[in-house]
């Protein structure tokens, strides 16, 4: 019986879509639009339209571990982000290089392009993220599944109102990129096919498995990623839900490898951690031998967490190429590339992630600040939600004094006409897309509380 594969030449697709008169449809190569043909490539064109995006810029005060931390040191959103992308570069070269010496990279591409599609979508994958990180996320969506909130949720299809009560990083991140930054509303960023591929670790919709949480398309972007689906060849398994383009496990590798290890050092540099717990842990895979020369503290726990990351790459990377042909057929047979992983790797990440949950995401000054962004983000939907939908229900008109000036915090301000669906997107994306400290004082200044 003959499997169904997918294949490197169709995963590589350059292709690029845009939106016009609700119809998605290719455009032409960045490479020569720009004029740039010879000197960046596509995957290079998505690197830089990702960098310098207004989303990427917020990622520097948005949370990685410890909300608002007041360590120098302490990781946020975009230095986790930059670091995931190193990584993912890395394990993409190696791969890339693989590929070739089985003759199985298509003519044309180099090792290095592997690496770039991976390194981009590294720096894209946490775009989505909230203010306060994945509390933030819990925060957004149980204010929509409050019972008190229900009725507002009253004319949106059942697919739509999954989509408004489950707010996912994931797909508030694919949506930044194909409908919100630089085109917006006609393609957004307009990323090469391969790079959304990548991007995307949960190709299907919240209605396919609402079961799940974890998913990466809203309705709303469901045609666009069927275009980008069709173009890259992934496998489709049910009406709004795609196997994953391989590429992806690298990256959601590089994402794991960074916040497994990089979160304790960040804890050793704020105190949370003993300096020998962190040794101790990754005694399996280092030799503290070989850098017990550096006196530093901080020092000797980067030589730790550099050489650990170091063995990742290489036996992920080699991970990746044992699983070669499962993962073509969209049938890796583990959940990820770490539990396919060597032994000593995989229960060394597995046992940090223990240890990080134990020490570190439990830690009374985390817990306080992830309290306190309920009542802050509640206080920013208790003004919005109600009266987005007296608009897109009764019409400005209807409005009052009141409802028009809480209104005008939203940006960009709504359209007329626009959906309740819609409305409510645009609630999350304006509110989803603030940093830490913009969501906090925003609540605290509409709460009269700023004023004296």
């Amino acid at each position: 019986m003959t499997v169904e594969r997918m294949s490197w030449p169709a995963l590589l697709n350059t292709t690029r879509l845009k939106i016009r008169d609700g119809e998605v449809r290719p455009t032409r190569a960045a490479a020569s639009a720009d004029g740039a043909a010879g000197l960046r490539s596509e995957f290079h064109i998505d690197h830089d339209r990702v960098v310098f995006s207004s989303a990427f810029r917020r990622l520097g005060r948005k949370t990685q571990v410890h909300p608002l931390a007041q360590s120098d040191h302490a990781h946020n959103r975009l230095t986790h982000s930059v670091e995931v992308a190193s990584v993912g570069r890395s394990m993409g070269n190696r791969v890339g290089a693989m590929l070739v010496e089985g003759g199985l990279l298509p003519v044309g591409y180099t090792p290095f392009d592997i690496g770039s599609v991976v390194q981009v979508a590294c720096l894209a994958h946490d775009l989505g993220n909230p203010p306060f990180g994945h509390t933030g996320e819990y925060a957004l969506r149980d204010w929509f599944r409050d019972p008190a909130h229900a009725a507002l949720l009253d004319g949106l299809s059942d697919a739509e109102r999954i989509d408004i009560q489950t707010y996912e990083g994931n797909a508030h991140g694919l949506r930044l990129v194909t409908s919100l930054e630089m085109y917006a509303g006609e393609g957004g960023m307009r990323l090469s096919a391969a790079t959304i591929g990548t991007m995307v670790k949960y190709p299907w919709s919240a209605q396919t498995f609402p079961e799940r949480g974890k998913f990466n398309i809203y309705q709303a972007e469901l045609p666009y990623y069927q275009r980008v689906a069709d173009s890259l060849g992934l496998l489709q398994r049910g009406d709004s839900h795609w196997a994953r383009h391989p590429l992806s496990y690298l990256m959601e590798a590089a994402d794991d490898i960074c916040y497994a290890i990089v979160d304790l050092e960040d804890a050793v540099e704020m105190g949370i951690l003993d300096l020998h717990e962190f040794e101790r842990l990754l005694a399996p895979i280092v030799d503290p031998d070989k850098v017990w020369g550096i006196r530093d503290p901080r020092q000797y726990a980067a030589a730790l967490r550099g050489t650990m990351v170091g063995r990742c790459v290489k036996d992920l990377a080699d991970t990746f190429m044992r699983h070669h042909d499962a993962l073509l057929a969209g049938e890796l047979p583990q959940k990820d590339l770490i539990a396919c992983s060597s032994a000593d790797v995989r229960e060394t990440l597995v046992a940090a992630k223990q240890l990080a949950s134990e020490k570190v995401y439990r830690h009374r000054s985390k817990v306080e600040m992830e309290i306190a962004a309920y009542p802050c983000l509640g206080a920013l939907l208790n003004v919005l939600v109600p009266n987005v939908r007296a608009l897109c229900l009764h019409g400005p008109e209807r409005l009052s004094h009141r409802q028009r000036t809480q209104l005008a915090l939203l940006e960009p301000q709504l359209a007329e006409g626009i959906s309740l669906y819609q409305g409510y997107l645009s609630v999350l994306d304006f509110v989803g897309s603030m940093t830490d400290n913009h969501a906090a004082r925003l609540a605290r200044q509409i709460s009269g509380i700023g004023l004296v």
